[in-house]
């Protein structure tokens, strides 16, 4: 088996905005990164394309997961969905747990020491089946005693869009420090860019000496200037990002914000918690 190398770094969901963001970020991070993209998704790297290496694979079927992260240190698992269709097996549970199984499974097999997984911040305009999906996942992950980064993401914006008055008024109050009391600062909507760049750091950190990461410590992870988006963002490492995608809040019954949703005709695969 290959050995792990910790700023080889592979990313499922690699061809949803999020994966791309986070690639961009791994890659100004000096990263070698590696994309895990759903069936059909090729199209949508651009020229990001020659600056990773990719595999197509479903993260429903474990079978074509098999050796795709090996000789990597750190897998960023981001795939999930906030919406579910039970009427065809997408499940929450499905979607969001059995995705995040097969990925941990695969880190087991291929030797990847490090996984961290994007979970979510429980507010009350987050679907409280999605939450309970993923922290079923995470519970999966210290179960099977993989070392793992859990991170507790907000919903996330790209700077300069539109979006409804009320996640703007939630993020303006969750930066007062009086409000900061209330835990707004953990729930409140971040930039795009601010989260891929602390989610970048968290993957390619040499120590790893807490499991669950907020909204607050992704702030933390960025600079004074990121903060306040005066630097470029990761367009300089990724042509494809020079225009900007709708805004997430704008699909939330999609998969915009955190993934990928297995093509409409999937069935559902069985099992349940293994």
């Amino acid at each position: 088996m290959a050995v792990s190398n910790p700023k080889r770094v592979v990313v499922t969901g690699g061809g949803t905005f999020l994966g791309i963001s986070i690639a961009s970020a791994l890659l100004a991070e000096g990263a070698e990164v590696t994309l895990i993209l759903r069936p059909g998704n090729e199209k949508k790297l651009g020229p990001l394309a020659s600056r990773v290496r990719w595999h197509v694979a479903d993260m429903w079927d474990p079978a074509s997961l098999r050796g795709r992260s090996r000789g990597h240190g750190v897998l960023i698992h981001t795939v999930g969905s906030m919406t579910a269709d039970p009427a065809r097996g997408l499940t929450y549970h499905r979607l969001n747990f059995l995705s995040a199984r097969n990925a941990a499974n695969m880190c087991i097999s291929d030797g990847v020491p490090h996984m961290v997984l994007l979970s979510a911040a429980s507010a009350p305009w987050i679907n409280r089946q999605y939450v309970k999906a993923k922290r079923e996942a995470e519970a999966y992950l210290r179960r099977v005693g993989i070392q793992s980064s859990v991170i507790r993401a907000p919903l996330t914006y790209v700077r300069g869009q539109q979006r409804p008055l009320f996640y703007q008024a939630i993020s303006t109050l969750g930066a007062i420090p009086i409000v900061n009391l209330f835990g707004l600062r953990y729930v409140a909507p971040i930039p795009l860019d601010l989260a891929a760049r602390g989610i970048a750091r968290i993957a390619l950190s040499p120590t790893h000496t807490r499991t669950i990461y907020t909204a607050v410590d992704l702030r933390r992870l960025n600079k004074r200037e990121e903060l306040q988006g005066t630097l470029p963002s990761m367009r300089a490492f990724d042509e494809t990002l020079t225009e900007a995608p709708e805004s997430p809040y704008a699909h939330l019954d999609e998969d915009t914000p955190f993934g990928w949703m297995p093509e409409s005709g999937d069935k559902p695969s069985g099992g349940g918690v293994r």
